[in-house]
């Protein structure tokens, strides 16, 4: 057995086999999942709402595949060890530095090739903007830059898709309707699979697993001005799909202004719903896969 490397301190097992490990940042515990060759370039997935680091699971083998090692934690809410009460816990800067945590103890600091989807996708921006000496590129799914995201409710029918943003403002309603038949009604309306959807609010229908999830959104209105508007200046791939209910084109479109003094790709997956990852694993690697590989090959200054 290789030695683990830096960055990967319980690592066991050959390459080829996923393996769990744990960060930690206070006392909360994150549940790591990776695979791929340990000394591959690292690539840091985060999940989005309302799913675990399984979700991941169908683009994993085409990244590991091209000698890439993935790092996908659960993160904040999700994991069992790291569910902390109160909104105000869920505040995009904690979810940041949970972020940053993960690739300090996980990836040697970095950088790293990050990659987000959905709420994933959002932290992911937030912190290429915050840190972006530890990350070589941003992968961006489904979720715009947050001041895109905003700015277009005041532009497009944005406001109107995203209802469910003020219904999850609620207590405890939307708790007992997520766990119900309508959640999932609704997640499959959107396009998940029966399956899938079945697989993620089983884990979430404990007592209580359900409410950190939520209270990604409920902490929004806690979103700083500052931290919303702040520039990405890391090469940014960010992936789009016209069969999304709840990102409009034009938040999508509004991106680019977002990223300066590095290189940006905005691609646009036709017939494809909001469940990148899993819907489309294959179209997904073949965009990403040659972003990966330029972020390593040309070196970006960073202020």
């Amino acid at each position: 057995m290789s030695p683990a490397p830096a960055g990967d301190p319980e690592f066991a097992g050959d390459a080829s086999s996923p393996r769990s490990t744990v960060a930690r940042r206070g006392s909360l515990r994150f549940d790591v999942s990776m695979a791929g060759p340990p000394e591959g370039p690292p690539v840091v997935l985060l999940h989005g709402f309302p799913q675990f680091a399984d979700s991941w699971d169908e683009l994993l083998p085409l990244l590991t595949g091209h000698g890439y090692r993935t790092i996908a934690p659960d993160q904040r809410g999700y994991s069992p060890h790291a569910r902390p009460s109160g909104r105000g816990a869920y505040r995009i800067d904690e979810l940041v530095a949970d972020a940053v945590a993960v690739i300090d103890q996980c990836a040697g600091g970095g950088p790293v090739h990050l990659v987000g989807h959905d709420w994933g996708a959002a932290i992911a921006w937030a912190l290429a903007g915050a840190h972006p000496a530890k990350v070589a590129g941003l992968t961006a799914l489904s979720v715009p830059h947050p001041a895109a995201f905003l700015s277009s409710f005041l532009t497009s029918s944005q406001a109107l898709h995203s209802w469910y943003m003020l219904f999850f403002q609620l207590p405890w309603l939307p708790e007992r309707i997520g766990r119900s038949r309508l959640g999932a009604r609704w997640l499959i309306s959107s396009g998940q699979t029966p399956g899938r959807v079945e697989r993620d609010l089983t884990r979430l229908a404990a007592p209580g697993a359900l409410t950190g999830p939520l209270n990604y959104y409920r902490a929004m209105p806690l979103l700083r001005p500052t931290t919303a508007r702040r520039p990405v200046r890391v090469p940014t791939l960010f992936i789009w799909s016209d069969g999304d209910i709840a990102i409009t084109r034009r938040a999508a479109t509004r991106c680019a202004r977002w990223v300066r003094d590095a290189p940006y790709q905005f691609e646009v997956l036709d017939g494809v719903s909001h469940w990148i990852p899993e819907q489309a694993p294959q179209r997904l690697a073949e965009l990403m896969l040659p972003h990966l590989r330029r972020c390593a090959q040309r070196p970006w200054e960073r202020p």
